[in-house]
C-alpha cells in the first residue's frame, strides 16, 4: 500500500503533456502576392515542442513545458500533399529557439516540422511563414486552351491548385436519423483534380470527405467522393464563384446498405 502511495505520488509531480491539433483557419487578407501559397503559423510555447503542419493542420507535440495555444495561425491555401516548387521557411517572430526540422516531402507525407525551444519561462510568441508557388490564376481551365495538360475528369484540367471557402448553414442526416449541423466548409482540388471536403460541425470535430472531380457545367462541379473511413460513397455537386466562394454542396452517399444525405447552403 505504501509502494502504491509513493507511486501515485511520483506521477502527480509529473506534469501532464499532450498534444495541440489545430485547423489553421481561412486567410481573410489579400496582401498575399498573386500565385503564392502562404500559411503564417503563430502559436504561444512555454518550453519545447515540435509543429507539424500539413495541408491545413497543425499538430504541436509538447516536448516539455505546458501545452502550446494557437494564436490566429492561417492560410489562404492547404500545404499541397504533392512536390512543390519555391518553398520557403520564414521566422516572423521569436523569444528563443527555432529551427526548420524538415521540409515537405514524400517522405514525411509532405509535412512542414518545426522545433521551437524557449527556456525564457512562461508562455512565448512564435511565427513561421510559409511560402510556395502555386502558379498564376488559381481557376481551371479547358483542355483545348493548352494542350497536353493533364486531364482532371471530362474535358477540362486544372490549372493549379486551388482553394474555395464558404460560410454558411447545413445539415448531414445519417439514415434518415441523427442529423449533423454544418457550418463553414473548405474545397480544395489538386492538379490531379483530385478534391478536399472539409465542413466545422457543431460536435464531432470536422467532417471530410475525398475524392475526384469528374465534371463541371459553369460554376457547378460534380465529384465523385467518399467518406472519411472510406465507406460510404456517392456523386457531391458544388456550386461556385469566380471568387472562389462555395455557394452550396449536396450529397446522396451510401454503401448499399446505410445512407448519407448532405445539405449546405451559404449564408
Amino acid at each position: 500500500m505504501r509502494n502504491w502511495v509513493m507511486i501515485l505520488a511520483v506521477l502527480a509531480a509529473i506534469p501532464a503533456c499532450a498534444d495541440t491539433r489545430f485547423r489553421v483557419r481561412q486567410m481573410t487578407r489579400n496582401d498575399v502576392p498573386q500565385g503564392k501559397g502562404q500559411c503564417d503559423i503563430r502559436i504561444d510555447v512555454d518550453n519545447e515542442v515540435e509543429v507539424t503542419v500539413r495541408r491545413d493542420m497543425v499538430l504541436v507535440r509538447t516536448l516539455s513545458g505546458r501545452d502550446a495555444r494557437d494564436v490566429g495561425s492561417e492560410c489562404n491555401a492547404p500545404l499541397p500533399d504533392r512536390d512543390l516548387r519555391g518553398f520557403n521557411f520564414e521566422v516572423t517572430e521569436r523569444r528563443n529557439e527555432i529551427r526548420l526540422l524538415e521540409e515537405p516531402s514524400r517522405r514525411n507525407d509532405f509535412s512542414t516540422i518545426v522545433r521551437i525551444r524557449d527556456g525564457a519561462g512562461g508562455m512565448g510568441r512564435y511565427a513561421f511563414r510559409l511560402s510556395w508557388d502555386i502558379g498564376g490564376g488559381g481557376g481551371f481551365r479547358r483542355d483545348d486552351d493548352r494542350p497536353g495538360e493533364r486531364r482532371g475528369g471530362e474535358g477540362f484540367a486544372w490549372n493549379n491548385t486551388i482553394n474555395f471557402h464558404g460560410e454558411g448553414r447545413g445539415a448531414a442526416i445519417f439514415n434518415e436519423s441523427g442529423e449533423r449541423r454544418l457550418f463553414e466548409v473548405t474545397v480544395d482540388i489538386d492538379r490531379g483534380a483530385r478534391i478536399s471536403v472539409t465542413f466545422r460541425t457543431a460536435r464531432g470535430g470536422p467532417l471530410s470527405f475525398t475524392g475526384s472531380v469528374i465534371g463541371r457545367e459553369g460554376g457547378r462541379l460534380k465529384a465523385d467522393v467518399m467518406s472519411e473511413d472510406r465507406r460510404l460513397r456517392g456523386p457531391m455537386f458544388i456550386s461556385v464563384d469566380d471568387r472562389q466562394n462555395v455557394n452550396a454542396i449536396t450529397l446522396e452517399a451510401t454503401d448499399g446498405r446505410d445512407r448519407l444525405r448532405l445539405n449546405w447552403d451559404r449564408r
